[in-house]
């Protein structure tokens, strides 16, 4: 069964302002992922427009902003936009779906998805990186990170406010072959272990991927 969407939505604008507090500046503690947004932005360059897809209260977009590239955030729920645009008002934010995007065939240069695909099935997962790859340019650049593994964490509650949602864990593999399926390529998978007391003690992948010419 697919995710509920509007359940998400729900679960974020619920605890928008919950969420925001304890994520906007979550990149500082994390080197890893800094070096590789840092890489991602020497990739992509004076390329644009980028877009940061599910980009919650705006912490990566603004980090790329910082390293100078002219970025948008895309997010489902419209209360944590309202953080996001409070937080980053030099940066412009939007309501969207990854599912089911607005923008017009390959049109974006290059696209951050930092857990943007934690809610979503194995088949939603299909369809999102078939939609990012329709709308990317040729030799646009996708960087993608997740959670390893094969299992799904249930929450009830989360920031102490009350929510109903699955976290989904996937394994290497099959985000390798859903990348290959919807056209992508030169696909780098870089792993890392969690760090501890800072973030949920999961291991941790990132992933580059190449729209071809």
């Amino acid at each position: 069964m697919e995710q509920d969407l509007n359940k998400i939505e729900n679960a974020y604008d619920g605890m928008a302002e919950e969420w925001a507090e304890a994520f906007s500046g979550e990149h500082d503690k994390k080197p890893k992922d800094i070096e590789i947004l840092r890489r991602f932005s020497g990739i992509v360059g004076k390329r644009k427009p980028v877009w940061d897809f599910g980009c919650g209260p705006g912490n990566t977009a603004g980090y790329l902003k910082k390293l100078g590239i002219e970025v948008s955030g895309l997010d489902l729920s419209g209360k944590i936009l309202e953080q996001a645009r409070a937080l980053y008002p030099e940066i412009h934010f939007q309501k969207g779906n990854i599912l089911d995007l607005s923008f017009d065939d390959n049109s974006i240069a290059g696209i951050v998805a930092f857990y943007a695909i934690v809610h979503f099935t194995e088949e939603q997962v299909n369809r999102a990186f078939c939609e990012i790859f329709r709308v990317l340019k040729p030799d646009g650049i996708f960087l993608l990170t997740y959670h390893i593994g094969g299992n799904t964490i249930h929450l009830d509650e989360f920031l102490d406010r009350k929510i109903d949602v699955d976290f989904m864990f996937f394994t290497n593999d099959f985000i390798l072959n859903s990348l290959k399926s919807a056209g992508f390529i030169n696909i780098e998978i870089i792993e890392r272990s969690p760090y501890h007391g800072i973030e949920y003690e999961s291991r941790r992948a990132y992933v580059f991927a190449v729209k071809p010419l």
